[in-house]
């Protein structure tokens, strides 16, 4: 609706915004550059952060960076992945039918991976999501997964991605074992307010606008809305540009943005 008043190509602030298009902050930059060096060496990396730091965004940018013949990612998301699910899941998408009983299934992944690597020499990449939600058999789980010939090599490069609750349960010392496994630690942060703006003048130039359309008031007040976290950023742009597109608003200034959070937001 507001596409056409506006004049975009193509609509911003939206979930389908390409992984190329993304706003690169300076953290997102330092957690690729840490992915790829965890896939090129196979290592056990767990990524957190708080609601709408864009964890996931970062996941997406990364698997479309890697080189799809030499690497293949292997993505699951499941609030109630159990170790027979989880092996399940990894050999569907390897094209397999999974053995019932965990244990062969795992045998099974294994010998999977191995060809993998023996044969067509790819790297597999395993993205486990929303892993604050695992329960302790699913982390030991894996845990035990990563032991390979005789805890001498890693089968697989293993990233968790979860909400910062994670990390705080890890640091648990019932987890020490996981944790001391853990290679690399990646923290997203928050925005900040010079960055919320590169971020909102990124999407807007995705959508083919040349000109400011937000004042800096106007990002002053989204920020201190948002306090930086992309999603809500997304969410007050979004119906800021509905309401501007409505009232014939070719400018959207903190007036409107507060009248929109007040009355849309709140």
């Amino acid at each position: 609706m507001f596409e056409s008043y506006y004049e975009f190509n193509r609509t911003p602030f939206s979930r389908d915004v390409p992984a190329s298009e993304f706003y690169t902050s300076p953290s997102l930059e330092d957690t690729l550059g840490r992915l790829s060096y965890a896939a090129a060496r196979q290592l056990f990396c767990v990524i957190t952060g708080d609601c709408g730091t864009g964890k996931t965004t970062a996941i997406r940018r990364f698997s479309e960076t890697l080189d799809g013949a030499k690497y293949q990612v292997l993505y699951l998301s499941d609030s109630k992945l159990t170790p027979r699910h989880f092996y399940k899941g990894m050999l569907e998408q390897l094209g397999c039918e999974s053995k019932f009983y965990r244990g062969d299934a795992k045998r099974q992944l294994h010998r999977e991976i191995e060809l993998m690597r023996g044969i067509h020499h790819v790297q597999p990449v395993c993205v486990v999501d929303e892993a604050h939600l695992l329960d302790k058999e699913m982390l030991e789980e894996i845990r035990f997964l990563l032991n390979f010939r005789m805890d001498s090599q890693s089968p697989m490069s293993l990233i968790l991605v979860g909400q910062s609750e994670l990390w705080d349960r890890l640091n648990l010392q019932a987890y020490a074992a996981i944790r001391q496994r853990i290679d690399i630690q990646c923290k997203l942060p928050y925005y900040d307010r010079s960055e919320v703006a590169e971020y909102i003048r990124r999407h807007l130039a995705y959508a083919g606008e040349d000109h400011d359309i937000f004042t800096d008031k106007a990002i002053d007040e989204i920020y201190r809305f948002s306090s930086g976290a992309a999603r809500l950023v997304n969410k007050v742009c979004t119906h800021c540009l509905m309401y501007g597109a409505q009232t014939k608003h070719r400018i959207i200034d903190d007036h409107i943005v507060n009248l929109v959070i007040q009355g849309e937001l709140s």
